[in-house]
């Protein structure tokens, strides 16, 4: 590193006019934790609203068919002229006004059908609701752990850049003495440019993925300055078999509750359709009066009528058969769900074992020698042995990134566990004092 501070911050003046500050355009608030964040999984978001709107509808089916059976009440007024068969052959008025009351008392197992085919589909688009609160519970915590991924990244890249301008800055100088060629001094000058555009990916990166946590957030355009490292306490708990997660998570995971609420559903309106071939018995009430008095006409009436469907084509046959193709659909569906989900939960499993007993103790293991290898370079720079400090600090930037990288991971394998399993996500994940934040790393 180049001795006094001059020239450091004429690098830090000359690459704030390359890239936009990305503070510029980030809210100016207090830090932004991981609990906060995953608050949000459960406020409005336009994949929430729709699986709410899918529950509306169920509602709405679950009140239809509650009401199938309830009494009818209509009022008709007829305006009928007719020529009598007997006495006057001329046409004369024959009005009527008729009061009806009607009300289904027994339809041979239609209405408790319907009713439990529209309560499973209601059940089933609970567990949708839950599923989907799960889900956007996870894209939060990745969100929110690829911001601070993305400003780690960007302060070893930083570091890297800067590094590569020390050796740039020198090799001029040491070209106007002679010590090397401008074949040298180009490929030096190469090497910066190159390492310049990955720095600018970099805080590119860090605003794309601000931009990616408000939009999970259902807070577009409301990127947050400073985020907060969490702790993540809970990614030291104990693995259980493999074996002993398949149980729970056939019989808890939502979206397989989900699928299988569906399934009774079809069943359900199976056993509806085959009901339509039954009778029913209603009873009616009706208050009438006429223009045209007769004897065979009644003021008052009550009446129970039973109605049986003898014949009614090929209607109840074609709608039968296609509830039972939808049937057989949902249960190829659930068949392969059974599957991809005890994929999933292998590979999760495997996942979290692998960051638990081996990448997390390499990533541990490389923090802990950069930290070494950085004090012995500062030690060897204090003594003049070395000229510059930059590539040891920026190596030991690279290995956090790695070590954060590993407990961001864990703690989403950890979440991903937890949703397949069926428990519901939402508990605190833990926060720390760390921060992540838009502001210029300092070099000093």
């Amino acid at each position: 590193m180049i001795h006094g501070s001059a020239p450091r911050w004429l690098l830090v003046s000359f690459l704030s006019l390359l890239v936009l500050p990305l503070a510029a355009a980030a809210e100016t608030e207090k830090p932004l934790t991981l609990v906060e964040a995953l608050a949000a999984a459960s406020t409005p978001h336009p994949d929430l609203q729709s699986a709410l709107a899918e529950r509306e509808a169920s509602l709405a089916d679950q009140r239809l068919a509650a009401g199938r059976n309830d009494p009818t009440l209509n009022l008709e007024g007829i305006l009928r002229s007719g020529r009598p068969t007997q006495g006057l052959h001329d046409f004369t008025d024959d009005n009527s006004i008729r009061l009806t009351a009607r009300k289904t008392l027994y339809d041979f197992g239609r209405t408790r059908a319907t009713e439990a085919a529209a309560g499973s589909d209601l059940q089933a688009r609970d567990a949708a609701l839950l599923d989907t609160r799960q889900r956007r519970y996870l894209e939060i915590m990745a969100r929110f752990f690829e911001v601070l991924l993305a400003d780690l990244q960007y302060s070893a890249d930083d570091e890297f850049m800067a590094t590569v301008y020390t050796s740039f800055d020198h090799g001029r100088d040491r070209l106007e003495t002679g010590l090397i060629s401008r074949v040298e001094l180009a490929e030096l000058e190469a090497r910066f440019e190159e390492t310049k555009v990955r720095r600018n990916a970099s805080q590119q990166r860090r605003r794309i993925t601000r931009a990616l946590l408000a939009n999970a957030m259902n807070q577009p355009g409301k990127l947050m300055a400073e985020l907060e490292d969490p702790k993540l306490q809970d990614n030291d708990r104990r693995m259980p078999e493999y074996e002993t997660l398949i149980p729970a998570m056939l019989s808890n995971n939502p979206v397989l509750q989900a699928q299988q609420k569906l399934l009774d559903a079809s069943q359900s309106r199976l056993a509806a359709l085959r009901a339509e071939r039954n009778p029913t018995l209603d009873v009616e009430l009706q208050a009438a009066d006429y223009s045209r008095i007769a004897p065979t006409r009644d003021s008052v009436s009550a009446a129970m009528i039973l109605s049986w469907p003898l014949y009614q084509g090929g209607r109840v046959d074609a709608r039968i058969a296609r509830e039972q193709a939808q049937f057989h659909k949902l249960l190829a569906a659930s068949a392969k769900l059974d599957m991809q989900l005890t994929q999933s939960l292998l590979e999760t499993w495997l996942d979290i074992e692998q960051l638990q007993r081996t990448v997390r103790s390499a990533a541990k293991k490389q923090a802990d020698y950069r930290d070494l290898a950085l004090e012995r370079s500062r030690g060897e720079y204090e003594v003049e042995l070395k000229t510059t400090l930059g590539t040891s600090m920026a190596e030991t930037v690279q290995a956090k990134v790695s070590q954060r990288r590993t407990e961001y991971q864990l703690a989403l394998g950890f979440a991903r566990l937890d949703a397949l399993l069926g428990r519901t996500l939402g508990h605190n994940p833990g926060s720390g004092p760390n921060r992540s934040n838009t502001e210029e790393v300092n070099h000093e």
